[in-house]
């Protein structure tokens, strides 16, 4: 009698999720890709809305529902990601303010917007969490991190985590780290472009063609990833591995040095971060 009796219970702990977007931009955009092509959510139960059509038809082709009510996603939603620009982010809860009810799950990915911010604009019952991705997320390998308000509790942390996995790299964190993921990985995919577009170029001038150079780049450096990810090696290891004594890796790396590659990055980094901190303060 016991499995029959479990039936019920099973059904109620896994009501079928409805996924709202407040924004449907480039980050809102790879988010949902990821949802889709992990089969985490049906593109039927995800709603969108945006001032304009521009970004939404990527949405209906994907087959999510769209509108261009705010309300309506917050209506038809148990799970609302908000993803507009900073500074329309106030005017935007103060309109979805009245539709917050407890069983929402309030998750934002506006960068710079505190979690005391998003209580403080929105009931303060509401369950909300931030989160911080990046754009590899559209190709499954982002890295996020994400933290919780006062309000929402491991249930909660637990749903966004399992949803959010299949997107990439997913850690909860104490938001003070937010700004430096910012800096780190949100920012961080454009100077790894741009190293990728140098080593290329380098093998151009040695005579490779560009479109061969570029795509063994790409590959040298998700190669290179994998194994940091896999090994779990302090990097300096792996890179003494490659290191054969008087070998042509330990002359490259001679060249690195002298051009600061690592303070450089190290100045970049922090660049970042300190703006992502500046623009949290306006």
């Amino acid at each position: 009698g016991v499995a029959l009796g479990a039936w019920p219970r099973v059904a109620m702990e896994a009501p079928e999720l409805w996924v709202g977007f407040v924004g449907a931009g480039r980050m809102a955009g790879g988010l949902v890709r990821g949802l889709l092509q992990a089969g985490k959510v049906p593109a039927s139960n995800i709603l969108a809305s945006a001032p304009s059509d521009k970004n939404l038809g990527a949405w209906r082709e994907l087959g999510c529902r769209t509108t261009h009510c705010n309300l309506e996603v917050v209506h038809r939603s148990t799970l609302v990601f908000l993803a507009t620009k900073p500074h329309i982010l106030p005017g935007v809860l103060e309109e979805i303010r009245p539709a917050v009810g407890s069983h929402h799950i309030v998750v934002s990915l506006v960068a710079g917007v505190t979690i005391q911010t998003l209580q403080r604009l929105l009931p303060p019952w509401t369950k909300v969490l931030r989160i911080m991705p990046n754009l590899p997320c559209v190709v499954q390998a982002g890295a996020m991190v994400f933290s919780r308000g006062n309000n929402a509790g491991d249930e909660e942390a637990t749903l966004l985590k399992s949803l959010l996995s299949s997107c990439g790299l997913c850690e909860e964190v104490p938001e003070s780290y937010i700004d430096i993921h910012t800096g780190l990985s949100g920012s961080g995919v454009a100077y790894v472009y741009l190293f990728a577009e140098a080593l290329a170029e380098g093998a151009v001038k040695m005579g490779m063609p560009g479109a061969l150079a570029s795509r063994i780049a790409a590959q040298t450096l998700l190669g290179a990833a994998k194994m940091l990810l896999e090994t779990g090696e302090h990097p300096a290891k792996l890179r003494g591995d490659v290191c054969t004594p008087g070998g042509t890796t330990i002359y490259a790396l001679h060249q690195l040095e002298k051009g600061a590659l690592r303070a450089t990055v190290m100045n970049a980094v922090e660049a970042a971060t300190n703006r992502a901190c500046d623009m949290a303060k306006d």
